[in-house]
C-alpha cells in the first residue's frame, strides 16, 4: 500500500469526523477473506512494534523475583514472588487484572505465575506472552522493554475474519499516523498465507467518527454518510457556504445565471 494513499485517507477521516473535546484515537480495522479460522495456521495473532508511540501510556505490572526488583521500578507496579499468595484470592486477582493493561513475567517463575494468575489473566488476554517480549530472563533490560511496550499492538482474528487495533491518536501528525498504520498493515499482509489476496477491506476511523473504507472515494463516503445521518449533510452544506463566501466571484456567477432564468 502506498504511503500517499494512507495520508489521503487520514485527511478524509479528519474531515468527515465530528470534533470532540478529547484526544480521539485512530483505529484501524482490516476484514479478511479466504481463510479458515478452524485451522490454527490460518489464524492471525501478531504483536507488532510501531515506529511511534500510539498515544496513551500502557499501565504495566511486573511479576518478578528478587533479581529484577530494582529494575522493575520503571513500571507502574511490581509483584515479587513472595507476594504471589495474596493473589490466590479471586477478588484480588480480578482487581489487579482490571487495573493494568499489560503484564510481564520473569521467565524462571512462569510455573508459579501460571498457577496463581493464569485463570484471571488468561481470560482477559493479559497473560504474559513470549511473542510480545513479555516473558523476560532475570538479566533483562526493563527500561528498553518499557519503551517498546508503549509502541506495541496486537492483531488477532479470535473468532471473526477481522483484526483491529488502536494505532495512533488524533494529536499526532499525519506522517506519524501513516507510518504506524503501514507498519501494522504490512506486518499483517506478510503474515497471511496469500498476503494481500486475503485482504477484503481496510478501514480507518477516529473514536467517535464514521468508519472510513479505503475502497471508497471522499464523494462516495459523503453520499453514504448523508443518507445515514442528516446532520452530516447539514455540516457539508455549511462547509460549502463557507467556501462560497471565501470566493465572492462564485456568488456573482450564480446571481447572473438566476437572473437569466
Amino acid at each position: 500500500m502506498e504511503n500517499q494513499l494512507v495520508l489521503d485517507k487520514i485527511k478524509i477521516v479528519r474531515e468527515l469526523s465530528p470534533k470532540r473535546k478529547f484526544n480521539q484515537s485512530f483505529d484501524m480495522a482490516v476484514t479478511l477473506k479466504a481463510l479458515n479460522l478452524k485451522k490454527p495456521e490460518e489464524n492471525v495473532d501478531l504483536f507488532i512494534t510501531l515506529p511511534h508511540q500510539r498515544g496513551k501510556q500502557q499501565k504495566v505490572c511486573a511479576l518478578i523475583g528478587r533479581e529484577l526488583d530494582d529494575q522493575a521500578k520503571v513500571f507502574d507496579k511490581s509483584i515479587k514472588l513472595e507476594e504471589f499468595p495474596q493473589y490466590q484470592d479471586k477478588k484480588a486477582a480480578k482487581k489487579l487484572a482490571s487495573q493494568y493493561d499489560f503484564f510481564i513475567a520473569q521467565a524462571n517463575l512462569m510455573g508459579q505465575i501460571a498457577t496463581v494468575f493464569g485463570k484471571t489473566l488468561g481470560v482477559r488476554g493479559k497473560m504474559p506472552n513470549p511473542k510480545a517480549g513479555a516473558v523476560v530472563p532475570p538479566s533483562a533490560d526493563l527500561t528498553q522493554l518499557k519503551a517498546r511496550i508503549n509502541k506495541l499492538i496486537r492483531l488477532q482474528t479470535k473468532k471473526e475474519l477481522i483484526v483491529k487495533s488502536t494505532i495512533a491518536q488524533e494529536s499526532m501528525s499525519d506522517e506519524h499516523i501513516a507510518e504506524n498504520f503501514l507498519a501494522a498493515y504490512n506486518a499483517l499482509v506478510h503474515a497471511l498465507p496469500q498476503e494481500e489476496a486475503n485482504i477484503k477491506e481496510v478501514f480507518l476511523k477516529l473514536t467517535m467518527g464514521p468508519s472510513i473504507p479505503f475502497s471508497l472515494t471522499k464523494e462516495q463516503l459523503q453520499e453514504r454518510l448523508e443518507k445515514k445521518n442528516p446532520e452530516v449533510k447539514k455540516s457539508f452544506s455549511l462547509e460549502k457556504k463557507t467556501s462560497e463566501k471565501k470566493h465572492p466571484e462564485n456568488e456573482e456567477e450564480i446571481k447572473k445565471v438566476k437572473s437569466k432564468k
